[in-house]
């Protein structure tokens, strides 16, 4: 069963957060990201969506995880502002 981890929060800035994002592309790999969506809301473009493909919930709880110990906490995130909205998504039965 596939996941999806969903995160959303602020940016003090698009071209910053990115950069710090780009950092973490071998740790998306190594920790099994498929593929990524971001996206930032047309209203508010200090507000970003990102959507982090996995193969199962497991990997995509492992990786939440990571985040959370590794780079949110120590500041490995430098234009994250704000509080964090997560969530681990799986399909619906049909």
């Amino acid at each position: 069963m596939t996941a999806t981890l969903h995160i959303e929060h602020a940016i003090t800035d698009y071209p910053t957060w990115k950069a710090a994002f780009d950092r973490f592309g071998n740790a998306r790999a190594q920790a099994g990201v498929t593929t990524h969506r971001i996206r930032l809301l047309e209203n508010d473009l200090h507000q970003i969506v990102i959507d982090l493909e996995f193969a199962t919930p497991e990997l995509a709880r492992a990786f939440l995880d990571f985040l959370h110990e590794k780079v949110w906490r120590t500041g490995n995130a430098p234009a994250l502002v704000g509080t964090l909205k997560t969530a681990v998504l799986i399909e619906a039965p049909a």
